[in-house]
Formats: structure tokens, C-alpha cells, sequence
């Protein structure tokens, strides 16, 4: 069967330590891709490594550090990347398209829309597109983390049935299994807890940005938008087979979550939260685990300044994040109001559009 496949490739995996492209292994990523769209499967590929490609053409003798050089960096290394993706794609006879995005695209629901309008329109070409991230651009505060989160917002936003993250060990382990040989692999992961989040490390390399934390991270926000991961290693011919199919080198995380909408992944996911409202234990049962509203007298703190329609992120009592949604009421109206039964709030406001404060349908659970 035929499947839809977001597939992440890392700067440490396509360029030398020295820097510059490793145009065996672009070689040998292409033939694997190629081969998963000749069965018939629709790949799309989020690539890091336009940094990495450049900085030794535009004369930098290692991985520059400020932001203005590793733009100018990636101004040079992105078309060098390209350039190599579609010389070693045509010779499969498969023809790609170049996506960068930023993560200001993913703010806007309009944007957001946009592109996947275009994705759309690719795949149903036969065209692979490749995504990026536009380094030239973003700044660090604003960054994907070596475009790991990119991947996962990416999958979530066409639905795909398999996210595939390359990363240079063969899975997360309990530890460093280069430091420790009593490390042990995780195979398969059901749900990802803070004991999953505390056994991933930090960055493996020196070309690269991302390590296998912020690998789980995407892996948390692909599962819940229903998208399973694979977070592994691909060296062999066969691999990425291997890897689409069940049996890859690496951990598996898995999820029976159905796939969001795209107004529910742009809530929870890519939306900025402009305040914080803090819910008592009665309210957060109503919100995470019966399917309500949130009314006013669920909450007790309301912190930050917000309007009506702006997205605000929802605290339980231990400050444990419970989600996202779109309040009703500016922060001073809801500060009036907090903790108050609705008779009470109908005393409080002249006029009221609607009684909830965030209602059911403009809510996401993140817990």
C-alpha cells in the first residue's frame, strides 16, 4: 500500500566534518528516496545543511557563530544544496522543488494554507518537493532546531503516515552508547514521558544543531498531530525500505492519535501564545479529559495581556501546561470575572458575546 513519507535528513549527514557537500551520500539518499516514489509513495524531504555547504565556499575556515555570517553562509550553501539534490534526483528521473519556510509561515493560518495548497499540487505532479529552512532570514530565537521541528510540522501538515528522521546512531538509548556499552536501545516508544525527554542528549556533531532531544521533541509534536516516527540511521542500500516498513535501525514512536486539522495544528503547534490563564483541578479535568469548555469560574490566575481571539496557553495548579485555545475575553474582562460562577458573570459584563472563555472547539489538548 501506498503511503504518504516526510523524510529528514541533517547537515551531519549530507556534509564532510571539514564542511562542504558530501556528494556520495546526496548520491545515495536520492537512489533511496527515488525508490520509495517508484512504488508509488508520495516523499517529501526536509533537509538541513545549506550552513554546513557554504561556509567553506565563501571563505570561512570553520562553522561560523554570528548570525550574519551564517546567513550569508546559507545564501551560498542553499543553492550548492539544491544544485546537488537535482543532479542526483534526475539521474532517477524524478524532478524536485525547493520550499523554504521560516517560522512566521507557520504563524499565519492564511500562509500556512498556502503552502499546503502547493504541496498538494506537487505531489499530485510527481514532484518532490525539498523544504528548508530559510536561514538567510530567521534569526536564532525564531529558528526549527536543525529543521527537526520543521519535518514534524511538515508531516502533520499533510497528513503524512510516516515521518523518517535521520540521525547518525541507530536510535535513543538509555544512554550515550558511545560512551556507555551497557546503553540500551528503545525499539519502540508508546507514549513519550520526561524519562523519554531525559534520556536524549545533546548535539553529535559538529556540523550539525540538533540532537536527539530536539529528535523527541519532533517526535512529540508528529504523535500527537498522528503522524508515527522513525528516528534512526539509513547507511545501507535498503534502509529507508527498511525504515518505512517496520524493521529500520532505530526507535519507533508510536501514536493512535487521528490526525489533526490544520486549524488544530497551527493552536497548538505554531500559534503564539500572547497570555496564560491558570485553571483549578475541577477545570482541567473538564478540559483534558471531558471534552468542555472552559467557563470563569474554572479559572484562578490570569497572567499577560491579551484580547479577545488571541491564543493563550492554559496552566493546570502544579504549572504543569494543559494546552492551547482561543480566549473570549480581553485579560481585564477575564480578570473580573475569574473564579466566578455564570450567573455572577452575567452580573459582572454589560455585554457578553459568549459565556466560555476559551470554548471546546477552539481548544488543543498538549498535556
Amino acid at each position: 500500500m501506498t503511503s504518504r513519507i516526510v523524510v529528514k535528513i541533517g547537515s551531519s549527514s549530507l556534509t564532510t566534518e571539514e564542511g562542504g557537500l558530501d556528494r556520495s551520500s546526496i548520491t545515495f539518499f536520492a537512489r533511496e528516496i527515488a525508490a520509495l516514489a517508484e512504488q508509488g509513495h508520495e516523499v517529501l524531504l526536509v533537509t538541513s545543511g545549506a550552513v554546513a555547504a557554504g561556509f567553506r565556499e565563501i571563505g570561512y575556515p570553520q562553522r561560523p557563530k554570528q548570525l550574519h555570517e551564517k546567513q550569508a553562509a546559507a545564501a551560498v550553501g542553499q543553492a550548492l544544496l539544491m544544485q546537488a539534490y537535482q543532479q542526483a534526483f534526475a539521474a532517477h528521473r524524478v524532478t524536485t522543488a525547493q520550499i523554504l519556510l521560516t517560522r512566521t509561515d507557520f504563524h499565519s493560518r492564511k500562509r500556512m494554507g498556502n503552502a499546503g495548497m502547493t504541496v498538494e499540487e506537487l505531489l499530485k505532479q510527481r514532484v518532490i518537493p525539498i523544504f528548508n529552512e530559510n536561514d538567510t532570514v530567521s534569526v536564532d530565537e525564531l529558528k526549527f532546531g536543525d529543521n527537526d521541528l520543521l519535518s514534524a510540522l511538515v508531516a502533520n501538515l499533510v497528513k503524512a503516515q510516516h515521518l523518517v528522521i535521520l540521525t547518525d546512531t541507530n536510535g535513543l538509548y538509555t544512554a550515550d552508547p558511545r560512551k556507555d556499552p551497557a546503553a540500551v536501545r528503545y525499539d519502540r516508544i508508546p507514549e513519550i514521558t520526561a524519562e523519554i525527554y531525559a534520556y536524549a542528549g545533546g548535539s553529535g556533531s559538529s556540523v550539525g544543531t540538533g540532537g536527539m532531544r530536539s529528535k523527541v521533541g519532533a517526535a512529540k509534536v508528529a504523535t500527537r498531530g498522528g503522524v508515527p516516527v522513525f528516528v534512526g540511521s539509513v547507511k545501507e542500500p535498503g534502509d529507508m525500505q527498511k525504515a518505512v516498513d517496520g524493521t529500520g535501525k532505530g526507535t519507533y514512536f508510536e501514536t493512535r492519535l487521528a490526525a489533526l486539522s490544520r486549524k488544530k495544528q497551527w493552536l497548538g503547534f505554531m500559534s503564539t501564545p500572547l497570555g496564560t490563564v491558570v485553571v483549578d483541578n475541577g477545570a482541567e479535568e473538564a478540559l483534558v479529559h471531558g471534552g468542555h469548555s472552559l467557563l470563569p469560574v474554572g479559572v484562578k490566575r490570569v497572567l499577560g495581556t491579551f484580547h479577545a481571539g488571541d491564543v493563550v496557553e492554559v496552566l493546570g495548579m502544579d504549572d504543569t501546561l494543559l494546552g492551547r485555545g482561543i480566549v473570549n475575553y480581553d485579560d481585564d474582562q477575564l480578570r473580573l470575572i475569574a473564579g466566578l460562577p455564570s450567573g455572577e458573570v452575567m452580573k459582572q459584563l454589560n455585554s457578553i458575546h459568549r459565556l466560555e472563555v476559551i470554548h471546546r472547539d477552539e481548544w488543543i489538548t498538549l498535556k
